[in-house]
């Protein structure tokens, strides 16, 4: 017998959180994170962790548990994420996977496993250096060489960071990614999958969500979170979180306040768009449009329905 999940997915500011909480309330369940940032503690506001009002009394997992200085990788987070859902199936409660971090997500339902000595910061720093110098298109080039499965889908990406990671793996362990995954996919997953997938037929309504919550985060703070930050001793995986550099050039006087927010806006609105690139490729998500299905209530409404129609759950 599979192990029952409930998933929900989507871009930053589309309301997974908000989503998420009422669905655990409403089947018994609790949360367990899919987010590469919220693991961090310190990173409150630019990560949009969720308050502990906002968990409204549902526990959640994976999140506020890493110091900045320690790295993270999507390997530890399938062991630590299938640990918990181990936690919450014995408790006869039911797992919600909520998060936008896709690679993060997939791993765990496909059950794709990782070598943990395919990592070598030697080959990293060196690839680093040379998209600084020669840009992204040439390690697409480079990738392209041995996986051109993956230098494709990359290409569309546009994630410098995959890309590197790409071209490290099969460098320590002559294998792709691609391989990788296809040899990982052999193994059945243990889990059986309802997904929710939260996205706009008008893509402008998410970008004005996220235009409004950074805003909203400089109103509640983010300077002085960002500057904290900025003067912590970051791990590689920690410095990548978006909200903090973008300010950095305002703290130098090299920027106006408004040029650096403005800059913060662009860039979030670019990641929330590679992040439904991303999900649009798995045709098992059940859309919900929250510019047709505004509230919590009624997006709770079409998850109550589709599961009820499936059969999913009980109730």
């Amino acid at each position: 017998m599979k192990k029952k999940l409930l998933v929900i997915v989507g871009p930053t500011a589309s309301g997974k959180t908000s989503l998420s909480v009422e669905t655990a309330k409403h089947y018994n369940g609790e949360v367990i994170s899919a987010d590469s940032m919220q693991i961090y503690r310190g990173m409150q506001i630019a990560t949009a962790k969720p308050t502990y009002e906002e968990m409204n009394g549902i526990k959640h997992y994976l999140i506020d548990f890493l110091d900045l200085n320690e790295s993270y990788s999507v390997g530890r987070y399938v062991e630590d994420a299938k640990r918990a859902v181990d936690i919450v199936l014995s408790k006869g409660k039911i797992p919600i996977i909520c998060g936008g971090t896709g690679l993060y997500v997939d791993s765990l339902l496909n059950g794709i496993n990782f070598t943990e000595n395919s990592a070598d910061p030697k080959i990293r720093a060196e690839l680093n250096k040379l998209a600084d110098e020669k840009g992204i298109d040439y390690l697409l080039d480079i990738l392209s060489e041995f996986d051109l499965d993956s230098a494709k889908r990359l290409r569309e990406e546009k994630n410098l960071k995959r890309i590197i990671r790409a071209i490290e793996f099969y460098k320590t362990t002559g294998m792709t990614i691609t391989e990788q995954n296809e040899k990982s996919r052999i193994k059945a997953s243990e889990y059986d999958c309802l997904i929710f997938g939260l996205t706009a037929k008008d893509r402008q309504y998410i970008y004005n969500r996220i235009n409004k919550r950074v805003d909203n985060m400089i109103e509640n703070g983010l300077l002085e979170e960002a500057k904290a930050i900025l003067n912590s001793n970051l791990s590689e995986t920690s410095s990548k979180a978006i909200g903090y550099k973008q300010l950095e050039l305002y703290f130098k006087n090299e920027m106006t306040l408004e040029e650096c927010i403005e800059k913060l806006k662009t860039e979030t609105r670019h990641y929330a768009k590679r992040q439904l690139t991303w999900f649009r490729r798995n045709k098992d998500i059940n859309w919900i449009n929250i510019d047709e299905l505004k509230t919590t209530e009624e997006q709770l409404k079409f998850v109550k329905n589709v599961v009820k129609n499936r059969g999913f759950l009980n109730g």
